[in-house]
Order: C-alpha cells, then sequence, then structure tokens
C-alpha cells in the first residue's frame, strides 16, 4: 500500500535512539489519512516519537468500513524500495497487482508479503464485486542493508501456523512465536501474529526478552497488561518481557508486532526506505523518469506522481532510554 501523503515529510528511523530498554506501556493515538476516495486509515507508525518497533516501519489500521455501492480501496500503481509490504485483512477482498506480472486476491487472514528489495511497483484495489465490510491492516518492514537490495519478489501464503491456548488463537504472519513459525521470508529477527481472543479470556503469549514489542488493537474490548486498548490504537511495550498479559471483555482481535530493536538508521519517505536523502532523490528521479521500478499492467488507469522531496537536512537520532 502507498503512504498517499502529499506533504511526506523525510523521516529518520531506526537505530537504537528511541528504544525502549526495559517494559513500558506507552499508548499511540493514531493520525487519520485519507488514502484515495472512499478510504481513511489511522496510521499508527511512523508516529510523533515512535518511529519503529523492531523492523516494522510503518503501520496503517482501516476499517471496518462499508463499501457497499462504494468502489472501496483504490490505490494507483506506486514504486517500493527497501521495504517489504505485508497486506492483512480481516474482512473483504484486495486484487494485488505488480511489476513482476503477479496477480492476487488477498483474503481474511491470508499473507499478502511483497519484497520491494531494490525496486517494484504495485496497485491495490478492492475488485468489482466485492464484500460489503473492508478491514484490515497494511505493514511496512524495513530490510537490512545486507538485504535492501534483493530481487523484488512476491508471496503469497493462504496456511499459516497458529498457536492456541485456552480463548485465544495467534496466527503466525511473519517470523515466530512459541515454536511455531510463518512461511513469509523474514530477513531480521521478527515477529508479527494475528490475536483472536474469545469473551473472557485471559491468556499470557510468550515473548523474547532482547525483542521490542507493540500491539494494534483490531476489533473489541482488550486489554493488554492492564491497559485498556481501543480498535485502531497501539501500545508500544519496550524491551525486557518474557510473556504479555492479555484479557478480553468481549470477542476481540489484537496483532502482535516485534523484534530485535533495528540498529540501522534509515531514511524514510513517500515509498522508499533509504539510507540518505540523495538515495531517496535518485528513487524519486527513477519513478517519475525512468523504467527502474517496471510497470504494472492491468491496472485501470494512471500511476501515482510523487510529491515533491523537501530540501530538509537530516539530523541524527539520540540515545537509548
Amino acid at each position: 500500500m502507498s503512504n498517499l501523503d502529499r506533504q511526506a515529510a523525510l523521516s529518520v528511523c531506526g537505530g537504537r535512539g528511541f528504544v525502549v530498554a526495559e517494559p513500558v506501556r506507552e499508548l499511540l493515538t493514531p493520525r487519520h489519512v485519507q488514502l484515495g476516495e472512499s478510504t481513511e486509515v489511522r496510521r499508527l507508525l511512523p508516529n510523533l516519537g515512535r518511529r519503529m518497533v523492531g523492523a516494522w516501519a510503518f503501520v496503517d489500521h482501516y476499517g471496518p468500513d462499508d463499501i457497499a455501492g462504494e468502489p472501496g480501496m483504490q490505490v494507483p500503481p506506486h514504486p517500493h524500495m527497501g521495504l517489504q509490504t505485508v497486506s492483512w485483512l480481516h474482512d473483504g477482498e484486495v486484487l494485488h497487482r505488480d511489476s513482476l506480472g503477479s496477480l492476487r486476491t488477498i483474503r481474511p487472514r491470508e499473507l499478502g508479503l511483497m519484497t520491494s528489495g531494490r525496486a517494484i511497483s504495485h496497485s491495490e484495489e478492492s475488485p468489482k464485486s466485492h464484500a460489503r465490510y473492508l478491514h484490515g491492516a497494511q505493514l511496512w518492514v524495513a530490510l537490512p542493508e545486507a538485504h535492501r537490495h534483493v530481487e523484488p519478489h512476491f508471496q503469497h501464503h493462504t496456511e499459516l501456523p497458529t498457536v492456541t491456548a485456552p480463548g485465544l488463537t495467534a496466527t503466525l504472519i511473519l517470523g515466530g512465536l512459541d515454536g511455531a513459525t510463518s512461511p513469509g521470508t523474514a530477513y531480521t529477527p521478527i515477529v508479527g501474529a494475528d490475536v483472536s481472543l474469545s469473551a473472557g479470556a485471559e491468556a499470557r503469549l510468550p515473548l523474547d526478552a532482547d525483542f521490542e514489542y507493540a500491539v494494534l488493537s483490531m476489533s473489541g474490548q482488550a486489554e493488554v497488561d492492564g491497559v485498556p486498548v481501543l480498535p485502531g490504537s497501539m501500545l508500544y511495550l519496550g524491551c525486557g518481557r518474557s510473556e504479555l498479559p492479555l484479557r478480553a471483555d468481549t470477542d476481540a482481535g489484537l496483532m502482535l508486532l516485534g523484534g530485535e530493536p533495528f540498529e540501522e538508521e534509515i531514511v524514510m519517505w513517500w515509498n522508499f526506505i533509504g539510507r540518505s536523502h540523495e538515495e531517496i532523490e535518485e528513487a524519486r528521479r527513477g519513478w517519475m523518469s525512468t523504467t527502474r521500478f517496471g510497470e504494472v499492467k492491468g491496472y485501470d488507469g494512471d500511476r501515482l506522481i510523487a510529491p515533491e522531496l523537501p530540501p530538509v537536512a537530516l539530523k541524527p537520532r539520540g540515545r537509548v532510554r
């Protein structure tokens, strides 16, 4: 999915400047962003004061939206570099096309994982005949230096492993949890899991104390380590936890995101992740005037035009606290 913000700001992310080396409970408030004509998203990452969680660098939550009689999601062809996109649905369908020739319909609890590597472009849209509701999350994972120029590729996994406990089912999206491992290709120590809780459930998820974590609430009423987390909000949890208490008053859906703190400083702008302003500038030129990012065939419409890149000098980030 694209960042459609026409005033996209350059951000320095990664490093250990904002990593909290102990358990915390930091509730993140989303920023509302219009995505096309009929879809509004709640942007949780990057957030003021919290840029990444492990390698997770971008998190949008959208819906549930009633799109009966509406076009639904319509994101024209756009480029990506230096990252992976993770498409995750609770309701609805998204049709993915990319410059490799991939054409897949992603449905609820199926993993759509696109690794941009050095360069790729894609579009996302609700099929012409689609379900009434659209509800999901779109996430980006930053690629480390050793893998950020890999050949682009797309994976679609319809069967994913689960971890279960009384009143809890966790579906592995990326990485591993409690002995289960997602088939999606990961390039850093990471975890992404979709957690379903039944009304009245109380459970504890096992965690890796070396990872930093956050939990995104998708639906229902749940408490994460005693903190009520409303749908569309995210609780940052820091590092140093070996388990995470969860409780649900109603049926609830959560997403657990975590990983080793991302060591490298990255530069993120629009739909690109690089290492310098000059590299981002070169990528923008590549999208606007060359064939670097390829062509998405079959989409009925024009591709996105990149916004102007601000000439802002980027500053190093702070220290671990």
